[in-house]
């Protein structure tokens, strides 16, 4: 405990507060006294070398100096026990000022510049939707934040799809603090993108890179919004995979594959390359396996290539009109329904129905048929039909090996553009699924890649 208010460095260690016999008393100011005074010993006063001060005073100035010239200052205390003296180095660097560099695709950047260049054409979405009703029947709100950013001047932006999904409400927020009230324009679930609309001007976009250019041990950054709460947060790590296949919901993905750190929040948010540019849309990570397992390090992002003219046309045209369309009612074929036709494989897209003057239809697909490779591609599922689909746009050419009771045959197709209505009805029914199965676990139901094992958690 402190011994008394005037002087905080004396003390004892006694509980009582009490002082041992040997201890002095605090001797105040002069005229001044704390406590009974003991005799005090008369100090006569040293004869000053005023030489010596000088000397000293230099050698003083000289050693400063030098030290600040070695890129720091030194502090120094002398002890008032025994006369120890310690010194501790301080900087004198100072505050380095970051560049704000024009992203031009050629110049390589530092993190910090990135950021500086980007940070102003990131944005916080926050959304809320009716999740429901309560016992009384009234609506029960619910609300989720993620990220995006800025496409246009005129305030076009990109996001997921999931992120913005059956919003009523979407609220942009700037790097700055302004917000605003944004509209949904279109999107397309089955690649995870979507394009809201702000009125604004002269807003900041980002620049798009080419992500087909990415390498394995490439250092990539990502901007965002973790957990909702800390907004324009930027994480770094490297590309941990090129063109890798995961599997959402029972849609496949091609992905970038990345160890930088991404979060619920994350999602819809940019991911650079070390030129400043947007090389992906971040959109997932695994957190655990199914046997509970903890990983880290796996995040993943949309390659901005697969998609870029999918944006484009929804800025044009509120939906994806390049989309590749068949025009078939399709099945993934199981063993029982192979020997129920009597059929020699066990695998493929076995054809429910055809749609007449479809591009199916055109190149003379029937009901039975099965479909097992799309131009060399190996198809055993749906999944795998879906995803070679995203190789293709609407009047590409392809060619299809189709297995048939009498024989297998080549198919030459050109692949026909997905209704409006079409994609809409179809993304409905894909919702409708899921919520009727509780799709709560990525990777339910069908026959999946091994990231299958992964439990899903959107970024």
């Amino acid at each position: 405990m402190y011994n008394d208010e005037k002087n905080l460095y004396d003390y004892t260690y006694r509980k009582d507060g009490s002082e041992l016999p040997h201890q002095r008393e605090y001797v105040g100011p002069a005229g001044s006294q704390s406590g009974p005074q003991g005799p005090v010993q008369e100090m006569k006063p040293v004869k000053k070398n005023r030489m010596g001060l000088k000397m000293t005073a230099l050698a003083l100035a000289c050693a400063l100096l030098g030290g600040a010239a070695g890129g720091g200052a030194v502090w120094a205390a002398t002890g008032s026990g025994i006369g120890n003296k310690s010194e501790i180095n301080v900087s004198s660097r100072p505050v380095t000022q970051v560049a704000l560099h024009n992203v031009d695709g050629k110049t390589q950047m530092s993190d910090a510049e990135v950021y500086a260049a980007n940070v102003n054409s990131v944005v916080s979405i926050r959304t809320s939707a009716t999740a429901g009703y309560n016992f009384f029947g009234q609506p029960v709100q619910s609300a989720s934040a993620g990220s995006g950013f800025v496409l246009s001047k005129d305030g076009y932006i990109l996001t997921n799809y999931h992120v913005v999904k059956n919003a009523e409400t979407v609220t942009v927020t700037m790097y700055n603090g302004d917000e605003f009230s944004a509209r949904y324009i279109g999107g397309e679930e089955d690649y995870d993108i979507a394009v809201i609309k702000v009125e604004a001007e002269d807003l900041q976009p980002v620049t798009l890179g080419d992500s087909g250019s990415l390498n394995v041990g490439d250092h990539v950054l990502a901007i965002g919004n973790p957990l909702g709460e800390l907004t324009f947060s930027m994480s770094g790590g490297m590309v941990s995979c090129v063109d890798r296949a995961i599997n959402v919901d029972g849609t496949p993905f091609n992905m970038i594959q990345t160890d930088a750190s991404i979060n619920p929040g994350n999602s819809g948010g940019p991911l650079f390359n070390q030129f400043g540019e947007v090389v992906g849309i971040v959109s997932a990570k695994y957190s655990q396996s199914s046997s509970g397992t903890a990983v880290e390090g796996l995040g993943f992002a949309i390659p901005i290539n697969d998609v870029f003219s999918m944006v484009k046309d929804i800025m044009t045209n509120g939906y994806v009109s390049n989309r590749p369309y068949l025009g078939i009612t399709p099945q993934t074929l199981t063993e029982g329904t192979a020997a129920q036709f009597h059929y020699d494989v066990t695998a493929g897209v076995f054809i429910n129905y055809v749609e007449p003057d479809s591009a199916a239809a055109k190149a003379g697909l029937k009901m039975g048929d099965v479909i097992t490779k799309v131009d060399g591609t190996e198809i055993k599922t749906v999944e795998d039909l879906n995803l070679a689909k995203k190789k293709y746009s609407a009047g590409d050419t392809a060619t299809l090996e189709v297995y048939r009771p009498d024989g297998t045959v080549t198919v030459e197709i050109t692949w026909g553009a997905a209704p409006r209505d079409e994609q809409v009805q179809e993304q409905q029914a894909q919702q409708d699924q899921k919520n009727g199965n509780n799709y709560y676990e990525y990777g339910n139901g069908g026959s999946y890649d091994p990231f299958d094992m992964f439990r899903y958690f959107f970024g």
